[in-house]
Protein backbone atom coordinates (compact mmCIF):
# COMPACT_ATOMS: atom_id res chain seq x y z
CA UNK A 1 0.00 0.00 0.00
CA UNK A 2 1.16 3.48 -0.80
CA UNK A 3 0.15 6.72 0.85
CA UNK A 4 -0.37 10.16 -0.68
CA UNK A 5 2.04 12.91 0.31
CA UNK A 6 0.83 16.45 -0.36
CA UNK A 7 3.31 19.33 -0.60
CA UNK A 8 2.45 23.01 -0.82
CA UNK A 9 4.76 25.92 -1.49
CA UNK A 10 4.53 28.63 1.16
CA UNK A 11 6.60 31.80 1.65
CA UNK A 12 8.82 30.02 4.23
CA UNK A 13 9.46 26.98 1.99
CA UNK A 14 7.11 23.98 1.89
CA UNK A 15 4.61 22.22 4.07
CA UNK A 16 3.76 18.57 3.64
CA UNK A 17 1.31 16.04 4.99
CA UNK A 18 0.04 12.53 4.34
CA UNK A 19 -3.62 12.49 3.34
CA UNK A 20 -4.34 9.09 4.86
CA UNK A 21 -2.52 9.60 8.16
CA UNK A 22 -3.82 12.43 10.35
CA UNK A 23 -1.08 14.04 12.38
CA UNK A 24 1.67 13.29 9.87
CA UNK A 25 2.63 16.77 8.75
CA UNK A 26 5.76 18.87 8.58
CA UNK A 27 7.53 21.77 6.95
CA UNK A 28 10.93 22.50 5.42
CA UNK A 29 12.91 25.11 3.57
CA UNK A 30 13.17 22.95 0.43
CA UNK A 31 10.99 20.27 -1.12
CA UNK A 32 13.66 17.63 -0.49
CA UNK A 33 13.99 18.66 3.16
CA UNK A 34 10.21 18.56 3.55
CA UNK A 35 10.09 15.06 2.05
CA UNK A 36 12.71 13.84 4.52
CA UNK A 37 10.95 15.57 7.41
CA UNK A 38 7.68 13.94 6.38
CA UNK A 39 9.26 10.48 6.54
CA UNK A 40 10.32 11.26 10.10
CA UNK A 41 6.88 12.64 10.96
CA UNK A 42 5.17 9.48 9.67
CA UNK A 43 7.52 7.31 11.73
CA UNK A 44 6.84 9.41 14.82
CA UNK A 45 3.06 9.12 14.37
CA UNK A 46 3.29 5.34 13.92
CA UNK A 47 5.58 4.99 16.95
CA UNK A 48 3.26 7.11 19.11
CA UNK A 49 0.20 5.12 18.00
CA UNK A 50 2.01 1.86 18.77
CA UNK A 51 2.89 3.11 22.26
CA UNK A 52 -0.73 4.13 22.93
CA UNK A 53 -1.95 0.74 21.72
CA UNK A 54 0.60 -1.12 23.85
CA UNK A 55 -0.50 0.76 26.96
CA UNK A 56 -4.16 0.00 26.21
CA UNK A 57 -3.60 -3.77 26.20
CA UNK A 58 -1.46 -4.09 29.32
CA UNK A 59 -2.79 -6.98 31.40
CA UNK A 60 -5.16 -8.18 28.68
CA UNK A 61 -5.06 -11.42 26.76
CA UNK A 62 -4.35 -10.50 23.15
CA UNK A 63 -3.10 -12.07 19.97
CA UNK A 64 -0.64 -10.21 17.71
CA UNK A 65 0.29 -10.98 14.13
CA UNK A 66 1.79 -9.15 11.15
CA UNK A 67 -0.73 -7.21 9.09
CA UNK A 68 0.04 -6.51 5.43
CA UNK A 69 -2.44 -4.34 3.54
CA UNK A 70 -1.07 -5.49 0.21
CA UNK A 71 -1.85 -9.15 0.94
CA UNK A 72 -5.13 -10.50 -0.49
Amino acid sequence: MQFTAVFMKVPEGYIGFVEELPGANTQGETLDATRENLREAVQMVLDANREIAEKSIIGKIVSKEPFDLSAP
